[in-house]
């Protein structure tokens, strides 16, 4: 042979079949052996229940984070609406006091000047103040036509003429209105 080819048969490692077997058994003990002390490793089975349980931890504050934000909006709109009805229960009951002004008012039109001046004044500065409470008069006149949603009918009249069948005769009870919620009806009389 040729001294080439002898130096590369001696730069070869010689194969021998027993020590690659060898060499296998080493790294099949070795990867076993790293196998049974993961699954017997108590650091390891720890670890993975304690990510699970912190997993579990994430989802129930990320619930309770969100109940809570829900708790706050729904608290703040009824706040708000608690506001803005406080005074429903006091307007409906001083309601009947402003119609008894508005009938005293009638009658003393016939009679003294200087009285009539007197309650129309009182009436006037009552009105304001439950004005500024958010108070509104309800415009209901006779010859407008009858709508079941902002009017309550009384009774049905025949009408006097065909043009005011369907529509309000006269207006008994004046209606009215607390922010954006009406609080008492107009009670009409409609033409048949």
């Amino acid at each position: 042979m040729s001294k080439k080819s002898n130096k590369a048969q001696a730069e070869q490692p010689e194969l021998n079949p027993e020590a690659i077997q060898s060499d296998h058994a080493q790294e099949n003990k070795a990867e076993e052996s790293e196998k049974t002390s993961q699954n017997n490793d108590p650091e390891h089975s720890s670890e993975s229940s304690l990510e699970e349980s912190l997993a579990q931890e994430k989802d129930r504050y990320l619930r309770l984070f969100a109940e809570f934000e829900n708790y706050k909006r729904r608290t703040s709109k009824e706040r708000i609406e608690l506001f803005k009805t406080a005074s429903h229960d006091v307007m409906v009951a001083l309601l009947p006091v402003l119609d008894d002004f508005d009938r005293a008012i009638k009658e003393l039109e016939k009679a003294d000047d200087a009285m009539f001046e007197g309650v129309t004044l009182i009436r006037n500065k009552f009105f304001e103040t439950l004005k500024q409470k958010g108070l509104a008069l309800i415009e209901t006149q006779a010859g407008t036509t009858f709508d079941a949603d902002q009017h309550e009918a009384i009774t049905q009249i025949p009408a006097p003429s065909e043009d005011m069948k369907g529509k309000i005769i006269d207006v008994i009870e004046k209606g009215y209105t607390l922010g954006e919620k009406i609080i008492r009806y107009p009670k009409v009389v409609i033409g048949q």
